[in-house]
């Protein structure tokens, strides 16, 4: 029990990603700086759907659940980050540590089922226009994003769990900008391949399925798309869902580079890189991609600026 409170009570050091040269200071003003516009551009996205109307679909929906899940991600770990850089103050609690593990995984996996929700419902919307509000209908899609909420939770539940089991002892430095799973694996005094393996078949499992989903779905897009006698037809589905595969392609690239490799090819700096990738820059251009590329996007928000101007 002794063993146990003091595990529990242990400080970690987060190494972070950047030093105090002339060059990492820049860097760091860049990433507050992305972190910034991620942070406006998100809120904005999430607010706009839910003042406009005319965006009260299950598509529209699904992009502002995809906003509030970014808006959460990129605040599960750039203020620790931006704290600890400009306090000097690197330390952190386990019970800390487990708080970002929990919300960070939580985030991701819910993010993973929710992409592959958004490729059903331009699946159905393409391919089964007439049918659509009978097969998206609002319960539907709302209990589609519910479960996909919940199941991301259910992982962060499990990896909390087995994270706190875990004994830590040595110099307690993390290397990383915030307490990923992977960094903080090696510091453990107990055996942890077994939790290790288990981890990478459900780090497989939660990318695969979505990824089959969203691939059949395409696939059948594709083929309905390029049968439209309509060429505005064709060039509007185009469009939409091409902004759809481009953050499918920007987050599951990074995730799959980061979860599905085995631990023995894995290095601090890399782990750094990715996840500095789709942990600030992929929230800050989700929004950028859907908003530039969807008219009705942008008519909202330009709708909204002209009462702002009114008033």
């Amino acid at each position: 029990m002794v063993w146990e409170n003091q595990t529990f009570n242990s400080i970690f050091i987060l190494l972070g990603i950047f030093s105090h040269s002339p060059t990492h200071t820049f860097l760091f003003s860049l990433v507050l700086g992305i972190f910034s516009v991620a942070f406006m551009e998100n809120i904005a996205m999430v607010l706009l759907i839910y003042v406009d109307k005319q965006l009260h679909t299950p598509m529209y929906f699904l992009l502002s659940q995809l906003s509030l899940m970014d808006l959460m991600l990129i605040c599960t770990t750039l203020p620790k980050m931006a704290f600890s850089y400009l306090s000097g103050k690197k330390s952190i609690s386990l019970p800390g540590c487990g708080t970002q593990i929990f919300f960070y995984v939580s985030l991701l996996g819910a993010e993973c089922f929710l992409l592959a929700v958004m490729a059903y419902d331009r699946y159905v919307a393409i391919c089964h226009p007439l049918r659509y509000t009978i097969l998206m209908n609002p319960k539907l899609c709302v209990f589609m994003t519910v479960a996909s909420w919940t199941l991301g939770s259910l992982d962060g539940i499990i990896v909390l769990a087995a994270v706190l089991s875990f004994s830590y002892c040595g110099s307690l430095e993390i290397h990383h900008f915030f307490c990923d799973v992977a960094a903080l694996l090696p510091l453990s005094c107990t055996e942890t391949s077994a939790f290790e393996r288990l981890l990478f078949i459900c780090c497989v499992v939660m990318l695969i399925l979505p990824v089959s989903v969203i691939i059949l779905s395409y696939s059948r897009v594709l083929r309905t798309v390029i049968h439209m006698g309509s060429g505005e037809s064709r060039r509007k589905a185009f469009t939409t869902c091409s902004s759809h595969l481009s953050v499918v392609g920007l987050y599951y690239g990074a995730a799959m580079f980061m979860y599905m490799r085995p631990a023995s090819k894995h290095t601090p700096e890399q782990d750094k890189m990715v996840s500095a990738f789709y942990t600030i820059l992929t929230p800050m251009l989700n929004p950028l991609i859907y908003s530039l590329r969807n008219k009705e996007v942008f008519r909202a928000l330009q709708k909204v600026l002209k009462k702002r101007k009114l008033i």
